[in-house]
């Protein structure tokens, strides 16, 4: 038992060592545990999915294979975060957009700043929690006990200072219902004698609560598998007498293809139907262009088209009867666990719209950040402006294709569910341009993240690549994101005055 034991920590470590970014310890590695195994300790066989799921390993980027760029991201990651995480290994689809998220993170979480290093990691719990996010949460735990931070706070919200605790109402209305928030919410942290934050404390809480809520998006959006070192991460097949070898794990083999080769639940689509697909979505793109060239809706029309898509997707909901990924109970690190998202124009209660041109991003919530968080700001637009104009002018097997518009159906759409209005947008292109199924995976992803399935994944875009896939996961992140610092700021903003 001890020998076998022995074999499967082994399997663990050179796992591990593969994701490692430097060759030499990769092949340091190999090398010791080859030696190990003549010894006829035997290494079991791992089983997991890769770092996705939803995407087949094969299709993933693999470690050693990577292009320059990649490989300095890649070496970047490792040594600010000591692991090559599955978030990085899913988001490198997109180098450009990781190495913007990467130093925003970094700095968020490491760099000189208004709260302590073990807060940061602590509120990045509080937020994951929100959404059973346990992916993260497992992350930012040993994140949180590696700065020096209390491992009795971990037993409970009710056991971290007050002062964090207070920020509890604040943190389950920025994830479920944004557009509740008031400038009273502000008044109440900040005015709390000994327990009160600072403007620039609450700045940097804010911007760490919807990056980590917009990151258990992504996690549960892109299917993101546990750790290999964490609960869930692999298993292992015994080891067998045959001619299996320590070069399987090496090569990538972990003994799964056939799981991804014929998705359990999964609908079978002709190839024909598929490319039908992307053909009338080019289609309605090029019919809208034409309509815009021709004729401009009037204002009155425009807002009508708004609150009749805004009804609408308090309509859009999800029938899967599936069960969502297994998380462990993190309901211990956030207050009242039955509080979800709920449509804002439900049960007969009214909020007002929220005009960008009365409160944007670029005019009144870039300037607020930056002066009281130096650099965050910027950080946040640059990711911001990457997320939304990031293209390689591909659809599926198409090239050379202007994916302006769709981009920025995809993104206004998101705003429109959290009541967010365009005035100089046409709120009629979404329902063209988003069928049901993608509206369900979007609002899922977005709302009520933990809900995501495979099925809904694999339901929209059936003809796109992967990595198109996760770009929309990008787009979905960062709208969420700025659509919950727009609220918040705006409160803390008419607090000031």
């Amino acid at each position: 038992a001890a020998r076998d034991g022995l074999g499967e920590a082994l399997a663990r470590l050179l796992m591990l060592s593969k994701r490692c970014p430097f060759p030499d310890v990769r092949e340091k590695s190999e090398a010791i545990l080859g030696g190990v195994q003549e010894l006829g300790i035997r290494i079991p066989r791992p089983l997991g999915h890769g770092p996705s799921r939803f995407i087949p390993e094969k299709e993933t980027i693999q470690v050693g294979r990577e292009d320059a760029t990649m490989h300095t991201l890649f070496a970047e990651s490792f040594a600010a975060l000591g692991r090559l995480d599955n978030v990085t290994l899913v988001m490198v689809f997109h180098p450009q957009y990781l190495e913007s998220f990467l130093k925003t993170q970094h700095y968020l979480l490491q760099m000189d700043g208004p709260l302590p290093l073990h807060y940061r990691h602590y509120i990045g719990i509080m937020a994951a929690a929100r959404h059973q996010c346990s992916y993260l949460v497992n992350l930012h735990v040993n994140d949180f006990l590696h700065v020096g931070g209390d491992p009795k706070w971990l037993n409970g919200l009710e056991n971290a200072p007050q002062k964090l605790q207070n920020l509890g109402e604040l943190n389950k209305m920025l994830a479920h219902r944004p557009w509740l928030i008031t400038k009273e919410h502000i008044e109440q942290l900040l005015k709390t004698e000994e327990n009160s934050w600072s403007l620039a404390e609450l700045i940097h809480a804010v911007v760490l609560l919807t990056h980590y809520h917009s990151l258990a998006s992504f996690t549960f959006g892109c299917g993101i598998s546990p750790e290999i070192d964490c609960e869930g991460g692999h298993t292992f097949r015994p080891p067998s007498v045959s001619n299996y070898c320590i070069c399987d794990i090496t090569n990538g083999y972990h003994g799964v293809d056939e799981i991804h080769a014929s998705p359990a639940g999964s609908i079978p689509v002709s190839s024909t139907e598929s490319v039908c697909e992307v053909e009338a979505l080019m289609e309605k793109m090029k019919q809208l262009q034409e309509c815009r060239d021709e004729e401009e809706a009037s204002q009155e029309e425009m807002a009508t088209r708004f609150e009749r898509e805004k009804r609408e997707s308090m309509f859009v909901c999800s029938s899967e009867d599936e069960e969502s990924a297994a998380t462990r109970d993190v309901s211990r690190h956030f207050e009242d666990t039955s509080y979800g998202y709920k449509d804002f124009s439900r049960h007969g209660m009214h909020v007002p719209t929220f005009r960008v041109q009365d409160y944007s991003w670029e005019d009144h919530g870039y300037s607020l950040v930056n002066r009281l968080y130096p650099d965050v700001g910027q950080l946040l637009d640059e990711k911001f402006h990457i997320a939304y104009n990031l293209t390689y002018n591909t659809m599926a097997m198409h090239k050379d294709v202007d994916t302006s518009m769709l981009r920025r159906a995809i993104w206004n759409y998101i705003h429109c569910m959290f009541g967010i209005r365009y005035d100089d947008y046409d709120y009629g292109e979404i329902n063209q341009l988003l069928d049901r199924s993608f509206k369900v995976y979007i609002k899922t992803v977005v709302c009520t993240p933990e809900k995501t399935t495979k099925r809904m994944y694999d339901s929209f875009w059936r003809q796109f690549e992967h990595s198109e896939k996760v770009h929309v996961n990008l787009l979905l992140v960062e709208a969420r994101m700025q659509a919950e610092l727009l609220y918040a700021l705006r409160a803390i903003t008419r607090y000031m005055t």
